[in-house]
Order: C-alpha cells, then structure tokens, then sequence
C-alpha cells in the first residue's frame, strides 16, 4: 500500500476543494454542475469558513442554473420536495440563514404563495420542468441567483 507524500500546502489546498462526481448514461448529457469549475466569487471564499447553509446554498444555485440551461421558453423550474406531501413549488427566491437554514420562496400549482424552510441536514429537493404561466415569460431565477452569487458572493448580511 503506497500513499502519496504531500507538501502541507497541497494537503491543506486538497482539505478545501470540493469532491464531486457524476456519471450519466448518455455520453452527450450536457455538462452538470459537478464536471463544471465553481465560478470564481464561490471559490474566493475558502470551504472552511463556509456555514453548511451557505455551502449548501450556492450549490443548489448551480444545480438550478444548469437545469433551466436545458429548458425550453415554455418550461420554468419548480422544487418538489421529497418526503412530505406540499407538492410542488415555483421557485421565485431562494435564500440561507447560516449556519444551517435554506428558505425558498415561491408559489404552488395553483399560484398560492408558499415558502419552505429547511434545515440543511433535511434537504432533499427534486428540480422539475413546469409549463410556464400563460401571461408571462418563462421566470428564469437560476440565472438571478447566479448573478448575485457573481456580484455579491453570498455573505448574507453582511
């Protein structure tokens, strides 16, 4: 059994980068957030000084922002969340309360106001495609949240 001998700057650069993997059945399957770099503003932030919130927060923004890439002008997302009976959820605004907190915001399938709270140890979401709304445009909020984690990163408050 060999081990690799590493510098204590590698060990600790490897400590802070994230593990992920992914493996489709369709070789051509568009790229996923986990094959993807994090955008930088994610990155200047060091893992360790992440909430799990936060850390959770920006991922699922990735996941978001990648699904509504493969949508088509008729379709927007919606969050359906496992394990409970609430349904469904058009996501309008997503938000973290650290250090363990996710708010989504949103409206049902029949345009009531609904928001989800959840602690990060519980989530468990499913992103699908729901035909848009008949008077407006397709709401695209992956590419909303995306922007703000570019502009502001994702201190919160701060």
């Amino acid at each position: 059994m060999t081990q690799d001998i590493q510098t204590s700057a590698e060990a600790m650069e490897a400590a802070a980068l994230p593990d992920a993997r992914v493996v489709h059945c369709d070789p051509c399957t568009p790229p996923t957030p986990e094959q993807l770099p994090l955008p930088q503003k994610v990155q200047e932030k060091p893992l360790e000084e992440k909430s799990e919130a936060e850390w959770a927060y920006e991922r699922i923004i990735l996941y978001i922002q990648s699904f509504e890439e493969q949508l088509d002008a008729e379709h927007e997302v919606a969050m359906g969340f496992t394990g409970s009976d609430s349904g469904v959820m058009r996501i309008e605004g997503m938000g973290f309360f650290g250090p363990d907190i996710l708010t989504f915001y949103g409206s049902d399938d029949q345009g009531i106001r609904t928001q989800m709270i959840q602690h990060v140890s519980q989530l468990n979401v499913t992103l699908r495609a729901l035909p848009r709304l008949p008077d407006r445009p397709a709401q695209r909020i992956g590419f909303q949240l995306a922007q703000d984690l570019e502009t502001s990163g994702s201190e919160g408050n701060t």
